[in-house]
């Protein structure tokens, strides 16, 4: 080839000229891909290539950025709980000088750190895509095969393929065939055709004489021009794919800004609304302000964020010890509102290993007998490329020497004299033995190939025996019964070798015929032992399982139905990609919302995008589970994204949310009921929390309307010191209350459905907060009646009532503490009767009421803390009093449950 060959088009012209999608020219054919691209069979000259290197750009993959810590530590700062902190902030600085203004921007920095610290995750998907691009590939350049980088093969260039080499760019096949593994880039497990001038396809992945870069050669030969590098392959555009992807927030996410919104709504109306009365009732500005002030922060629950992270974060250490490792907090509580789940098939449903199912004989309708036992044995011990010794090859053979061993027949001894090698365009293998039976034929392969060659069958008596079409008709339709069972078939023929089959020079063609056929391995990839039960707790737990698997629609909904997917339809819908690419979107929604469980056999990239899409429009809340480069995309879309962490590739465990250490489809389902758990939990301390609003906002609200005749009954700094001192511990330990019993009998609740109902505020503030109100409103005024105070008397500093005034303050504060431990018993259970849960059963919550006890104790016994925080020691009579707080809020919360189990049933 000489050095200066016609200079190609420029491979983005010469593309467009075909069509508008670059991929329509790996579907033309290779004549027409050679002569576009300039290329032949002595491939580019050096010149050539190091132009179209400069032109097209080295063959990697772009790595895209991720938002930077700024921009994450700002957002955290603007959030609506933050917002009016802020605002409260300003006020104290304003009107009450520096300290509580310091005190209340030490809380929003405490927030944000929280929530930064739990929220960053750097997305690598992309840069995690490069590692499947080898360093090194041949090519044929100037007629010789070089040796070079990966990264500097070039559309054009010629390459050699081969067996166990990685593929680096997407390429058309000129000559040879080869079998490949794709389950990278499609998911199919089994190794697939490619091979020099297959028929035409429509989609890529389809076509048969197309390699695609990250995929592996298995076995065979051949050559193949190159046509797309780098970003424009495939495997480029799922990484585009993946890098154009967000993720969007996740349930819990939204609901919880949402609740800010509420909150803020409530503070702001609030001080709207009783600020004017205030000031008209004689109020002046500086009291004013304190109102407002006590309004903000009595409003803005300080240690929900907090809280809600770590009781997240004990959900995640929770699933970690089941086995499934969480990459994002919120994601525990996406799991627990699941209710449709998009599996893979191999390695999640199944064990991804291949054994013998059951051994047939030529009728595939009986184990083998005497004869046909002896024959197959020999065909599956000696035509093999595994090594039984050492236990070296391919699992599929291993497991094929394993089903001879299960014949139960001696070992011949037979020597293997020839060997011809699996052919992927033949799709079978064959050996010439030299044994007991003299020298013959031993040829194993896929049905339709081995079949095609057999005049004659192995009878009970070792005889062959003439194969009838009738005989041929009965077969066929045995052996597809088989592989509607989800069995993949493996033919066995032998041909007893004569004299005339002695020259050593004779081809494959000449010995691999008239055989005789002897009977059939049938081999699967066994479902995993705890699937079909995880398949029956989520049906019981309202969730639908859709298979979405690149592999045959066959095996795929034979798989399905064995686990139990479908099984209440009968057998699972099975749709493969071309049908479903199709579909239009309102036929896609009709068909998802059918209720039916469907398999989604032969997938791209795009279906499974398209699919997760779909479901989350109608209003499902969807997990995906994955494990090659394909699923990348899919999986950052999903509202939960599972990788496999043992078979898994590292391109989907950095796309997903949430990686199973045991690939096992169970862990799933486990993790579903530990997110229902958590979901739950967030609620009761949600609940709990609320419920100390109303006590806290009261004493501001009789101090406004009564124009000060009525002193405040609680501090600023005190609200603070219960909303992250007194409560926070409690509200954690309500984060590992255990599940209430029949939490996966329940549906799924709606995307819609807000983690705070109109049940919920009527039982926080209605029952709870307004009970807790009244007992700490009649404690403070208790202690000041019983002093002498009346409405209007002056209770400031120097005054004949000041410390009475500070020692009400101090009951105030006790109280709403007390209330705390009524309330944080009452919401340990939503439904059923806390007699029925064990009063003792959360230890954590038992430490947490004696922390916060201890705590009350101190501020009000210790005198530093007495003159910091204007408080004063409460009597016998007092502390007896108290002591009847939290029996008398949980009563109250007992009897309105007894009241709802009553209606229900």
């Amino acid at each position: 080839m000489p050095d200066q060959q016609p200079r190609a088009p420029l491979i983005g012209p010469a593309v467009d000229s075909v069509d508008d999608d670059p991929a329509d020219l790996l579907l033309r054919d290779a004549a027409t891909v050679v002569d576009r691209l300039g290329s032949g069979p002595d491939g580019l000259s050096q010149d050539e290539a190091a132009r179209r290197l400069v032109e097209s750009g080295p063959n990697e993959l772009s790595v895209a950025r991720t938002s930077g810590l700024l921009r994450a530590l700002v957002r955290q700062l603007t959030h609506p709980l933050a917002l009016l902190l802020w605002a409260a902030a300003v006020l104290a600085a304003a009107t009450q000088g520096a300290t509580l203004a310091v005190a209340i921007t030490c809380v929003i920095g405490i927030n944000a750190a929280f929530a930064l610290g739990q929220e960053r995750h750097a997305e690598h998907a992309v840069a995690a895509l490069a590692q499947y691009l080898p360093p090194h590939a041949t090519v044929v350049r100037g007629g010789r095969e070089l040796s070079v980088e990966a990264r500097q093969v070039v559309p054009g260039d010629l390459l050699v393929v081969e067996e166990g080499v990685a593929i680096c760019a997407d390429a058309k096949i000129v000559t040879g065939a080869v079998e490949c593994d794709l389950s990278a880039v499609t998911g199919e497990s089994a190794p697939a055709l490619r091979q020099a001038g297959a028929d035409p396809q429509r989609r890529l992945v389809d076509a048969g004489d197309v390699l695609l870069s990250g995929t592996t050669c298995t076995s065979g030969e051949a050559r193949a021009v190159v046509v797309h590098t780098g970003m424009v392959t495939e495997l480029g555009r799922i990484a585009g794919l993946s890098s154009r992807t967000s993720h969007e927030s996740s349930p819990l996410e939204q609901q919880v800004r949402r609740v800010a919104w509420l909150i803020a709504a409530v503070a702001v109306g609030v001080g709207l609304a009783f600020l004017p009365l205030g000031v008209l009732a004689g109020l002046g500005l500086g009291d004013a302000a304190v109102f407002a002030i006590g309004l903000l922060v009595a409003n803005v629950p300080e240690g929900l964020l907090p809280t809600i992270t770590l009781a997240l974060a004990v959900g995640v250490a929770e699933l970690a010890r089941r086995g499934g490792l969480v990459k994002r907090l919120s994601a525990v509580e996406t799991l627990g509102s699941t209710d449709v789940i998009c599996t893979d098939k191999t390695g999640t449903l199944t064990q991804n290993r291949m054994q013998v199912h059951s051994l047939w004989g030529p009728s595939g309708r009986s184990a083998p007998h005497d004869a046909t036992a002896e024959a197959m044995a020999t065909v599956l011990r000696r035509c093999t490329s595994a090594d039984p010794g050492s236990g070296h090859g391919d699992p599929t053979e291993l497991a094929l020497l394993k089903g001879a061993d299960r014949l139960g027949v001696p070992d011949d001894g037979g020597t293997v004299t020839r060997t011809f090698h699996f052919d992927p365009r033949l799709r079978r293998m064959s050996v010439v033995v030299v044994g007991g039976a003299g020298r013959q034929l031993c040829t194993k392969g896929a049905p339709e190939s081995v079949l095609e060659l057999c005049d004659a069958v192995l009878d009970e008596e070792g005889r062959s025996q003439a194969w009838t079409p009738t005989d041929r008709a009965d077969v066929a339709l045995r052996l597809d019964r088989l592989a509607d069972q989800g069995l993949r078939l493996l033919a066995c023929a032998v041909r007893q070798l004569g004299p005339d089959d002695d020259d050593p020079e004779g081809d494959r063609e000449s010995l691999e015929r008239s055989l005789t056929l002897v009977g059939f391995a049938a081999l699967t990839d066994p479902l995993r032992d705890a699937v079909p039960d995880a398949i029956v707790r989520a049906h019981r737990a309202g969730i639908t399982v859709h298979v979405i698997t690149g592999d045959n629609g066959r095996t795929a909904g034979a798989i399905a139905l064995g686990a139990g997917i479908g099984a209440g339809h009968g057998r699972p819908h099975v749709v493969n990609g071309s049908e479903l690419e199709a579909m239009a979107d309102d036929e896609v929604d009709a068909m998802l919302g059918s209720g039916r469980e469907i398999v989604f056999a032969r997938n791209t990239p795009e279906d499974k995008l398209r699919i997760a899409s779909r479901l989350q429009a109608l209003g499902h809340v969807v997990a995906m589970t994955g494990d090659g480069v394909n699923d990348a995309p899919a999986l950052r879309r999903a509202d939960i994204g599972v990788a496999m962490g043992r078979s898994g590739t590292d391109v989907a465990r950095e796309a997903a949310t949430m990686v199973l250490t045991d690939d096992d489809f169970a862990t799933i389902i486990g993790a579903v009921q530990a997110g229902r758990r958590v979901y739950d939990n967030v609620r009761k301390f949600i609940l709990y929390i609320f419920a100390h609003a109303i006590p806290e906002i009261v004493p501001f609200l009789l101090f406004a309307l009564s124009g000060g005749a009525i002193p405040l009954g609680l501090t600023v700094t005190q609200i603070l010191l219960i909303d992250l001192g007194t409560e926070t511990l409690p509200a954690l330990a309500l984060g590992r209350e255990a599940e209430e019993p029949g939490i996966m009998a329940r549906p799924p609740r709606r995307r819609s459905e807000g983690i705070i109902t109109r049940q919920m505020l009527l039982r926080a503030w209605a029952l709870l907060g307004i009970t807790s109100a009244v007992l700490v409103t009649a404690g403070f005024l208790g202690v000041l009646w019983s002093g002498g105070w009346r409405p209007g008397d002056s209770v400031a500093p120097g005054t004949r009532f000041h410390e009475r005034y500070l020692e009400a303050t101090s009951m105030t504060f006790a109280g709403i503490v007390a209330c705390q431990v009524g309330t944080a018993m009452a919401a340990r259970t939503d439904r059923v009767s806390l007699f029925r849960i064990g009063f003792l059963t959360n230890p954590l919550l038992l430490l947490g009421i004696a922390f916060e006890l201890a705590l009350t104790a101190l501020v009000l016994y210790t005198p530093a803390l007495q003159d910091l925080l204007d408080t004063r020691p409460l009597g016998v009579a007092q502390v007896l009093a108290l002591a009847t707080f939290p029996v008398v809020v949980w009563g109250v919360d007992e009897l309105y449950r007894w009241r709802r189990r009553s209606v229900r049933a």
